[in-house]
């Protein structure tokens, strides 16, 4: 069996609430060919954005079973109250309907804003208990009411971790909005290539500062792309504990959570070298397949020589993981970090 860990799908235009589009916070044109934001649109010019059409890509691909994430777009970092729970019911809502009406092929992901806490404890409950739903999504930073961007590892978001190991969560932590955080120009899709990356770095640091994956024991975090530069920082964040201990008093050694059981990372990091190194580090157990399907920096056909699990076959070529190896990032570690023991699928081809 083959497992997607990391996946998304667009709702249809007119499942998209009429206030999302009159207030520019988020919508998709009738004709389906860009999606849009403020001012900030992206063309649909990739296959299996829409759930008809993600089936369909996911049997030309022999993908059995995908995990959907909540859409960036959706974190809702700096919105009103009102229009954040508003837009977050609906995304939630939205992910229950495709995990409901196709159980076999999809489970589904839900998104909490940090800034609102009474809601996010409460909308966690009603997702978890109403909703069925066994995925929170956080992003890796959200703007708190001083209008101060923190990492969703910072003690602020203790309450949300502590329900979610009372409900026994997997928890995907993922980038976004880094260019409202960097005084950076926003050219050559800088903020995509080398900041989301850099955004996952912090909050990992964080993470295993706190040491939050053993303090908070019964969820399952997984860190999206492959925590690609936080792995690959490793060595410094040793250097600069070991180095400057006054900085880190009461803080844990990084050392102690590499590989930790509870830690999990996708394999969307883009070529073999880096699969390599990121095996070598956290532990082949710790690593997930993710696609980031449909869009163009995931694993998707169309662009380059990319297709989807691109980077594992690579790695498998070359002897860097082995067959068997690569079976498990495709199907046990992903039932592993979900929490579940197996899928019955009874109906594939839906």
């Amino acid at each position: 069996m083959r497992i997607n860990a990391h996946g998304h799908i667009l709702p249809e235009p007119h499942q998209i609430p009429d206030f999302m589009r009159k207030k520019k916070l988020f919508w998709i044109d009738k004709d389906k060919r860009f999606m849009r934001q403020g001012n900030w649109s992206r063309p649909i010019n990739f296959s299996g954005g829409f759930v008809n059409e993600k089936v369909e890509w996911m049997n030309k691909y022999n993908i059995d079973h995908a995990v959907m994430l909540c859409l960036s777009q959706l974190y809702c970092n700096g919105w009103k109250e009102q229009d954040c729970k508003d837009a977050i019911t609906f995304q939630n809502d939205f992910n229950a309907s495709i995990q409901n009406d196709y159980p076999d092929r999809f489970t589904c992901g839900f998104v909490v804003q940090p800034l609102y806490m009474n809601h996010a404890l409460n909308e966690i409950d009603r997702c978890v208990n109403e909703l069925g739903l066994k995925v929170l999504c956080l992003p890796t930073h959200f703007l708190n009411n001083k209008n101060e961007w923190l990492s969703t590892a910072e003690p602020d978001v203790d309450p949300i971790y502590e329900l979610a190991d009372k409900h026994k969560l997997a928890v995907q932590i993922h980038p976004y909005d880094g260019e409202k955080m960097v005084a950076l120009k926003n050219q050559y899709w800088r903020f995509h290539l080398v900041w989301m990356m850099a955004q996952c770095a912090d909050t990992l640091h964080l993470f295993t500062l706190r040491d939050l994956p053993n303090k908070y024991s019964n969820m399952r975090t997984n860190f999206a792309h492959g925590g690609m530069l936080g792995i690959a920082n490793y060595g410094r964040r040793i250097q600069g504990f070991d180095g400057r201990p006054d900085i880190f008093e009461e803080l844990e050694n990084p050392r102690k959570t590499l590989g930790h059981k509870n830690l999990y990372f996708d394999t969307l990091v883009h070529d073999s070298h880096t699969l390599d190194l990121l095996k070598k580090r956290v532990g082949l157990s710790q690593i997930v397949m993710g696609l980031d399907d449909p869009f163009p920096l995931g694993e998707i056909d169309g662009v380059g020589t990319s297709y989807p699990g691109r980077a594992l076959d690579y790695a498998i070529e070359t002897g860097m993981i082995t067959q068997a190896e690569g079976k498990k990032i495709w199907h046990k570690n992903v039932l592993n970090w979900l929490g579940m023991k197996s899928l019955k699928l009874s109906n594939l081809k839906h």
